[in-house]
């Protein structure tokens, strides 16, 4: 996720719990996700498609997190 900012995203993880969790969460899902469309898992595609929709949210948060962090960092 969002492979652009890898080294913001290790100094968020570190200083910022809820970004932790939620890029976790988002990497489970991805996995998960992954599992479905290989074959390795079932669910009825309806259900899928709210998996990937919950993974974008969490994603725009994420990078709304990303951008609200530089920032900050830009103005130090």
């Amino acid at each position: 996720m969002l492979h652009e900012y890898r080294d913001v995203i290790s100094e968020i993880k570190v200083t910022n719990a809820h970004f932790a969790k939620i890029f976790e969460k988002h990497n489970n899902l991805d996995q998960q996700i992954k599992d479905i469309e290989e074959g390795r898992e079932h669910m009825e595609q309806l259900a899928l498609e709210e998996l990937k929709k919950e993974k974008l949210k969490l994603k725009d948060e994420a990078y709304a997190m990303i951008m609200a962090y530089k920032k900050e960092q830009e103005s130090k």
